[in-house]
Formats: structure tokens, sequence, C-alpha cells
């Protein structure tokens, strides 16, 4: 299945005009004509069936053919607020690699250690959009805009609250602390990790603080092992 993105539609749409560059695509790269079918998710658990009825490679006009709504394949809620890599490409990575295995929330956090303090999000919606459609899911993660962590921090939790640390004190394993089907937060620190200020705020807010294992990890490794350690925790 090819599958196509836009937030713009929702199940009241009976026909679609892509822009021009998605019109490109399909016409001209994926070959297609009049009547061949194309697949459209709004990133919200819906699959439009569509059929083209003008393959205009400036304007490609599609007619709605079909609506199915499709269950989210993970049966947990995750968030993960991570602080971003110092290197655009490793947090891109773990955007894609998170997408990927099933996340519904990503927060970018700026912490006292952080290298990198600007980010281009408009990119990194690129990033998850991409991942999404070539893993064919259908419910797409929310990505926030960069936080500062003390904000963070103060906002209003619910469910299961983590923090995972590189300090040498008393922390449990994830996976054995995680419960199935509970709402989740993780936070994931920068390269220099959480200064000792922010963990201990962390666990004034209630926060949990776990292992992801005997390795010390990198930041966007450590993001990737938290979301396959939910995923494998709620098989």
């Amino acid at each position: 299945m090819q599958l196509f993105y836009n937030p713009a539609i929702t199940t009241n749409t009976n026909q679609f005009t892509f822009d021009k560059t998605e019109s490109r695509h399909i016409v001209k790269v994926l070959r297609k004509n009049e009547g061949d079918t194309i697949f459209i998710t709004n990133g919200l658990g819906d699959l439009f069936t569509s059929k083209i009825i003008a393959a205009n490679d400036k304007k490609c006009l599609v007619e709605i053919i079909n609506i199915e709504s499709k269950q989210k394949p993970w049966n947990y809620y995750l968030h993960v607020a991570i602080a971003p890599t110092k290197l655009n490409d490793r947090f891109e990575w773990f955007l894609e690699k998170a997408t990927e295995i099933g996340i519904d929330e990503i927060t970018p956090i700026i912490c006292d250690h952080s290298e990198r303090k600007v980010l281009k999000t408009d990119r990194m919606e690129k990033i998850i959009q991409s991942a999404a459609k070539q893993s064919l899911k259908f419910h797409y993660p929310k990505l926030n805009e960069p936080i500062h962590f003390n904000e963070f921090i103060n906002s209003k939790f619910d469910g299961q609250l983590f923090i995972a640390h590189c300090e040498e004190t008393n922390k449990k394993s994830l996976k054995e602390t995680l419960q199935p089907q509970i709402k989740t937060t993780i936070l994931i620190g920068p390269e220099g990790d959480f200064s000792t200020k922010e963990i201990k705020r962390s666990l004034e807010n209630s926060f949990i603080p776990v292992s992801l294992g005997e390795s010390r990890l990198r930041t966007e490794t450590a993001g990737v092992v938290a979301v396959h350690s939910v995923a494998f925790v709620n098989e």
C-alpha cells in the first residue's frame, strides 16, 4: 500500500486536491492515471480510499470512495519528553524509530545540560510523517513545541511517571516497573544527563527514577529503548 498523509481531510471530505509536490509524485513518479486508487490518512486513525478523477501533475484531484476507521495497534498511551541531541540526525533517528514502534506524544525538553536549544519543528514533523507512512501507521504521534524542563515539570500529569537518568542512585528497571495499558510519561535527558537539580525536581513531582539497562546509552538510544520497553510490556 502506498500511503499518503494530509491532516486536512475529514470524514466529511468528498473530494481532495493534492498540492503540487504530491501531485507531481503521484502522476510523474508513481505514474498514476485517472481511475487509479490512492490511499490517504489524516493521522487520526482514518483511512481514506480514493479514486483519481483528474491526473494533473500540478493539481491531482481524487474522489473519496470509502472511509475506514482504523484501531490503534498499541493498547497504551506513551508520552516521551526527551532532550534534543547535539547532532540533528541523531534526534531525527529517534523520531523515526519511535514512530515506527508506536508512540503517542513527543515533547522536546530543553535542559540545564542541553547542547542544542533550537529545533526546526517543521523538519521534525516531516521525519515523523515519513516514518509513519513507511510503517503504515494511521495514528500519528503529536509533536509538541520545545519547552524548558522547569516549565514542563510543572505541567499536570496522570498515569505512570518515570525519569531515566545516569546518576548512581537506587533505580528500578523500567520493564519491571511498568504497568500495562496505563498512560505513561518518560523523561529522557541530554548527552550530559539531567542536572542534580532537575532530578530532584522530577522526584518532587512524583517521577520514579528508572534504569534502561546496564549500559550507558546515548540520548537517542535511550529514547528508543524506552519506547520499545513500553511496547514489550504491553504485548
